[in-house]
C-alpha cells in the first residue's frame, strides 16, 4: 500500500523561471533512465524477490524515487513559470506548451513518450541488481550533465540531493549484489574453465586461445 504525504521528499526551489531549462529537466521525469523509470523498475522487480530484507529494499526505494519524481516535477513547474510562451523555449519539445498548458507530462526532454520498454525485469536476482546499479549510475550521468547547464542555485541544490540519493541507491544495490552474487545466474552458469578464460584478441600470439599463457589485464589503482 503506498500512501502521499503532503509534502515533498526534499523542499525545491528556483531563483527565477527558466523555461528552456525545464525542457531539459523533462528527461528525468520521463525519460528512459528517469525517475518514473527507476520507481517502476524496482516495484516490478519486487513482485517475485523471496529475500524480504531486498524485497522491502526493492520496494523502499522505489517509493522514494517516487517522491524523486514529484520533486522533479515540481521544480519543471516552476522554471516554467505561469505563462504559455512557446518562444521562450528556442529548442526541445513543446508539447507543454500547446498540450498541457506547462503541466509537467510523462515525456522526456525531446517531447518522446514515456514507455514501459524501459523497465527491465528479469525474475533472477542478480541480473535485476546488476541492472539496478548500472540504471542508478545513468542516472547520476544525466544529473551531472543536467548540474553543468545551470546556474541557478536552488535549482542545483535540488540536484545535487538527487544525485547524493542516486549514489546512496547505487551504493545499496551493490551491497545487496555482493550478498547474493553465488546465487541464481551465476551459480547455474559461467561455472566452466571457458568462462574463466581470456583471448587476447588485441595483439593475439601463439598461445592466445590456449587459456593459460595470456592473462586478462589487472586493472589496479
Amino acid at each position: 500500500m503506498f500512501c502521499h504525504e503532503k509534502k515533498l521528499f526534499h523542499p525545491v526551489a528556483v531563483e527565477q523561471p527558466n523555461p528552456q531549462y525545464a525542457v531539459l529537466l523533462q528527461e528525468q521525469l520521463g525519460g528512459a533512465n528517469g525517475e518514473l523509470k527507476a520507481a517502476m523498475q524496482y516495484l516490478s522487480q519486487s513482485f517475485r524477490i523471496k529475500d524480504q530484507k531486498i524485497k522491502d529494499l526493492f520496494l523502499d526505494i522505489a517509493a522514494e524515487e517516487l517522491g524523486h519524481m514529484e520533486m522533479v516535477a515540481q521544480t519543471i513547474h516552476l522554471l516554467n513559470g505561469h505563462d504559455v510562451d512557446a518562444s521562450q523555449v528556442p529548442a526541445g519539445e513543446i508539447q507543454t506548451h500547446v498540450l498541457m498548458g506547462l503541466n509537467p507530462g510523462l515525456i522526456n526532454a525531446s517531447g518522446q513518450s514515456w514507455s514501459g520498454d524501459y523497465v527491465s525485469v528479469t525474475g533472477d536476482l542478480c541480473a535485476d541488481l546488476l541492472s539496478n546499479i548500472a540504471s542508478e549510475q545513468r542516472a547520476k550521468v544525466v544529473y551531472e550533465y543536467l548540474y553543468r547547464q545551470i546556474k541557478d542555485k536552488k535549482v542545483r541544490e535540488t540536484i545535487v540531493f538527487l544525485l547524493d540519493r542516486e549514489e546512496a541507491h547505487n551504493q545499496m544495490f551493490r551491497d545487496a549484489f555482493n550478498a547474493v552474487q553465488d546465487s541464481g545466474s551465476n551459480q547455474d552458469f559461467g561455472t566452466t574453465k571457458a568462462a574463466r578464460m581470456y583471448f587476447s584478441m588485441s595483439n593475439p600470439g601463439p598461445n592466445a586461445f590456449a587459456g593459460n599463457s595470456v592473462k586478462a589485464p589487472a586493472f589496479t589503482k
